[in-house]
């Protein structure tokens, strides 16, 4: 009985240990690429910056937690999230139905709509195609669109970063059988479609128009804007899927409090103030 008593003791301590190593006063490491303008990237200095950081202090204020932002490779951002490298993910991420196997999501705090970019004087210039396709409601003007995409990109070699909702819309089959070309960054993408390396190149339109602005390149956006099926829901918040052990009940707590300070957010503003002065436009959910 004495042995059984101590074992109870020492779980019940060992349990409070791991509760206060994970209590309400620590500090919520948020993961970013840093290189994905305006949603986030770098200053001159090296300094973390964009749409996304500035809003993740604004969420850690509603929270009333600190926090520390982290610069994450793209390509190994879910990874290290579930790794608990970090606790959250900010990073132009949206959510899809394909993710949500690995990690859940807060709600969506931004629209990420994707768009073709090609250089001025490109063949592909002018494509009648109608647009704000999204694509989970379907119709005619999607059908049309992605007809008209699949005959315009016969043969073309579209560049786009790897792992994202991008490349897998490419993949898909759904605009025929593209030459994609991936890379390991949004950079690397812009610099190869100005290079005349891609026919065309595929992202968030922000981030097209925001390196056109940046760098004087003559790049134009073309053809229909995307959102919703392969695209996803919107961008939010990537937290670890909650365990039963006390970290997973802290990420548990942790979506209700993102999910809480984004409502309050966008309630206050916040959101269209921060997108308003990153993207040119309210980006707000």
């Amino acid at each position: 009985m004495m042995n059984i008593f101590k074992k109870t003791i020492f779980s019940v301590l060992a349990s409070l240990l791991i509760i206060g190593s994970v209590s309400a006063n620590d500090k919520i490491r948020i993961g970013t690429e840093g290189a994905y303008p305006p949603w986030n990237s770098k200053d001159a200095s090296g300094k973390l910056i964009g749409f996304e950081v500035e809003l993740a202090w604004s969420l850690c204020r509603y929270m009333e937690r600190q926090c520390e932002i982290v610069e994450q490779d793209w390509d190994g951002m879910i990874p290290a999230l579930v790794m608990r490298k970090f606790d959250a993910i900010m990073a132009g991420m949206s959510i899809t139905a394909e993710r949500q196997k690995t990690i859940t999501f807060s709600q969506g705090y931004a629209d990420e709509v994707a768009q073709l970019a090609v250089m001025k004087g490109s063949s592909l210039e002018g494509m009648d195609t109608p647009s704000g396709i999204n694509l989970s409601i379907g119709g005619s003007d999607v059908n049309k669109a992605l007809k008209t995409l699949t005959t315009a990109l016969a043969g073309k070699t579209v560049c786009v970063q790897t792992a994202t909702i991008h490349q897998n819309f490419l993949d898909s089959g759904d605009v025929g059988s593209v030459n994609v070309r991936t890379y390991k960054t949004q950079d690397e993408v812009n610099l190869d479609l100005t290079a005349g390396r891609c026919d065309a190149a595929l992202a968030a339109a922000v981030a097209f128009t925001d390196y056109a602005d940046k760098s004087g390149k003559n790049v134009v956006l073309v053809g229909p804007t995307f959102s919703g099926g392969a695209f996803g829901n919107g961008v939010g918040v990537g937290i670890r899927q909650a365990g039963d052990d006390a970290i997973g009940k802290r990420d548990a707590q942790l979506l209700k409090d993102f999910n809480k300070a984004i409502d309050q957010a966008r309630k206050d503003g916040v959101i269209s103030r921060i997108a308003t002065k990153w993207f040119g436009f309210d980006a707000s959910m």
